[in-house]
């Protein structure tokens, strides 16, 4: 809950500010916060060697995932903090296009759980089944991009191609000096990239028909929310709608599995496509995989059986 705590604090501080540079300045804040020291920490454990040992414990979902142990780090901090810090502490390694476009999709599908599933969890959704469904949902929606030629994740854009072992610096220092260059140089695109973004979805939120929906929410309204501006967005209207009695458990239900696959996905595909990434590949994957996954479960998870995964 510390990601929430400081953006209520950051958003406290700018409070006279109009609210999307404000949303912009805040996200830049967090970022750097993320990004600069996970980076630089990844730099130094490549230096003293010390990422494959920390990989072991992960070693099986790194090499289902067709990734380098190396990259274990990345997925663990994607998995329990956010999206920057799993490229925080990617970006060092000099990944594939290909190796990108699965970070993209199964980070995409399974990160920041604590804080994302408390959010679920309010709209009456079973954690368990929360963890569960997005932990192997994002395993499953990779699955194309293992077994299909790598060839189709190519991406006009390439990778920072760095090495995956530490080059040879002179010494600790230099290391250091340079990591930090990069680990700025980094920040920069990441917050000019978040920033325009959140001031687009700003301006899109003041269009007039926009905002009365945003009253009052249907299921398809909350899905592009949640789709576009993330499980925050999507959820908060969900959480609205269903305290007035609008939705049904079962709405509620095939909405808020539809959003754990595929929300958030213009910043978060944005975001890996930078570094390599295939944007469209990441796209179609998550939207198809959300809607497989939706009324799938929805079918099994009828009657009686949707109180193992919904609370009253």
């Amino acid at each position: 809950m510390k990601h929430i705590q400081l953006k209520e604090r950051m958003a406290a501080r700018f409070a006279g500010v109009p609210e999307g540079l404000r949303s912009a300045v805040t996200s830049a804040l967090i970022v750097l916060q993320f990004v600069v020291p996970f980076y630089i920490l990844a730099d130094i454990l490549l230096y003293f060697n010390l990422l494959r040992p920390l990989g072991v414990l992960l070693a099986p979902l790194t090499r289902f995932l067709q990734l380098p142990v190396e990259a274990a780090p990345a997925l663990a901090a994607g998995i329990l903090l956010n999206v920057y810090t799993a490229i925080a502490f990617a970006a060092p390694l000099g990944l594939s296009a290909q190796q990108w476009t699965i970070i993209g999709v199964f980070i995409g599908v399974c990160h920041s759980l604590p804080v994302e599933n408390a959010i679920m969890a309010r709209l009456g959704i079973a954690s368990l089944y929360s963890i569960t469904l997005r932990f192997f949902g994002g395993l499953i929606a990779t699955l194309p991009l293992i077994l299909l030629p790598a060839s189709l994740a190519d991406n006009a854009v390439s990778a920072s191609g760095r090495e995956l072992v530490s080059k040879g610096y002179e010494n600790f220092v230099t290391m250091l000096l340079h990591s930090a260059t990069e680990a700025l140089v980094l920040s920069a695109k990441v917050i000019v990239l978040v920033s325009a973004l959140i001031l687009i979805m700003d301006r899109i939120k003041s269009i007039p028909v926009v905002q009365r929906h945003m009253e009052r929410a249907n299921t398809a309204f909350s899905i592009v929310v949640g789709q576009a501006l993330g499980i925050t967005y999507g959820a908060g209207i969900l959480l609205r709608e269903a305290s007035r009695g609008s939705l049904s458990r079962r709405d509620i239900f095939f909405i808020g599995t539809f959003l754990m696959i595929c929300h958030s996905i213009i910043e978060d595909v944005v975001l890996f496509a930078l570094f390599g990434a295939n944007f469209w590949v990441i796209l179609l994957v998550r939207i198809v995989a959300a809607l497989v996954f939706s009324f799938v479960l929805l079918y099994i998870f009828r009657g009686a059986a949707l109180d193992l995964v919904m609370r009253r």
